[in-house]
């Protein structure tokens, strides 16, 4: 049998196992509690019933947001901030927040003064500009456990039938990472039918910085497991991908769809060198709304002027 359809077969089984439960809350929803990291030891696999049970469809949750949001000095984080004020649900923030530096004094002056009134539904990932802090000290202190353990920066929970994953692509990435084992290990805790993964550096994009090949091990773990969605930004641009294996060929079966929605608020980028399976390119500022579904999800890039881009995709 092929080895992608014995990956498919083996996701089938193993989300059926799995009873998720999350709380509606003003028709967007409220994330289940993170999954903090945790020491990794040998285990079996999750064990699969003899007669499957039905995967309940629990309400659709709504999860949006954008990276590189507050650059004060010449950016636009209000407007991005006041679509978010007429959107429920899920908030995400893919690094780079604050600018310059990620500092206490640029989350209070620029982030809380926009996007800090939705803090309080707020699921952030870190960018490499927190980084430039005392190894983003300040960003951690500002978001406290909504960001993961402090220095750590990784964990997961769950937003209706989806596996949610938040990664730190500024400490090691690597296959032999303890951030990697971490991910597998959750993975194989979670095998849910829909997983999507989010963090600050993209593995593809065509604009400025590129495809980051660092982060193909995190990619490649996702794949192994049957990710659906990758969520980055740090190119300051809206970029959408056909789904692709690690190497970036298509893979309509079983790959991964890519967003880079790094339009926050910071100026945008030129796209550069158009790489294959990019399918949508904007530069503007703007906010990506997703609607996590039971076996699916719509997306819809709302910009704060000019054309957007929306459509629909099943899971594997």
């Amino acid at each position: 049998m092929p080895s992608s359809r014995i990956r498919r077969v083996l996701r089938t089984l193993r989300s059926t196992a799995v009873v998720a439960g999350t709380v509606c809350l003003a028709c967007g929803g409220t994330p289940q509690g993170p999954t903090s990291p945790s020491p990794v030891a040998g285990g079996a696999p999750a064990t699969i019933p003899s007669t499957p049970a039905a995967l309940p469809a629990l309400p659709t949750e709504i999860f949006v947001g954008a990276g590189d949001i507050a650059q004060c000095a010449g950016g636009n984080p209000e407007a991005t901030a006041k679509l978010l004020d007429s959107i429920a649900g899920t908030v995400f923030a893919l690094g780079d927040n604050a600018y310059p530096s990620g500092s206490a004094e640029d989350y209070r002056g620029c982030y809380d003064a926009s996007w800090g009134r939705h803090r309080s539904r707020t699921r952030p990932v870190a960018g490499n500009h927190e980084y430039d802090t005392a190894g983003a000290a300040p960003y951690y202190e500002y978001f406290g456990g909504a960001a993961g353990p402090a220095g750590l920066g990784f964990y997961s929970y769950d937003l209706g039938n989806w596996h949610i994953v938040a990664l730190n692509s500024n400490i090691g990435v690597s296959a032999g990472s303890s951030q990697a084992a971490w991910l597998r290990s959750d993975l194989r805790a979670h095998p849910a039918q829909c997983t999507l993964a989010y963090w600050h550096y993209p593995r593809f994009s065509s604009s400025k910085h590129g495809n980051i090949e660092a982060m193909r091990d995190f990619w490649q773990i996702l794949y192994e497991n049957g990710a659906d969605v990758v969520l980055g930004g740090h190119d300051h641009v809206y970029e959408r991908f056909a789904p692709q294996n690690p190497d970036g060929a298509s893979d309509p079966a079983n790959g991964i769809r890519e967003f880079v929605v790094g339009t926050g608020g910071a100026p945008a980028y030129p796209f550069v060198d158009v790489k294959p399976n990019s399918e949508v390119r904007l530069g503007a500022n703007g906010v990506l709304r997703l609607a996590l579904k039971a076996g699916g999800y719509d997306w819809n890039f709302i910009p704060v002027a000019g054309a957007g881009d929306s459509g629909s995709a099943t899971c594997h």
